[in-house]
């Protein structure tokens, strides 16, 4: 069985302030209609998965 790790490719936020850099391209937007639009963007496009840190942030990884 192989081992499989999860890395995070992209970060979505609408307070950048809370968000430290480092690894991932962090992708700021204006409101929480934004945030879920460039959140299912990059899932579909990096083939990867979203995962809601909280009501203002998105982490997208993959496997």
């Amino acid at each position: 069985m192989e081992n499989q790790h999860a890395k995070i490719v992209a970060i979505i936020t609408t307070k950048p302030e809370t968000i430290q850099g480092g690894g991932a391209p962090v992708f700021i937007v204006k409101d929480n209609k934004e945030l879920q639009k460039v959140s299912m963007t990059l899932e579909q496009v990096m083939d990867a998965s979203p995962h809601e840190i909280d009501t203002d942030t998105f982490i997208i990884f993959s496997r």
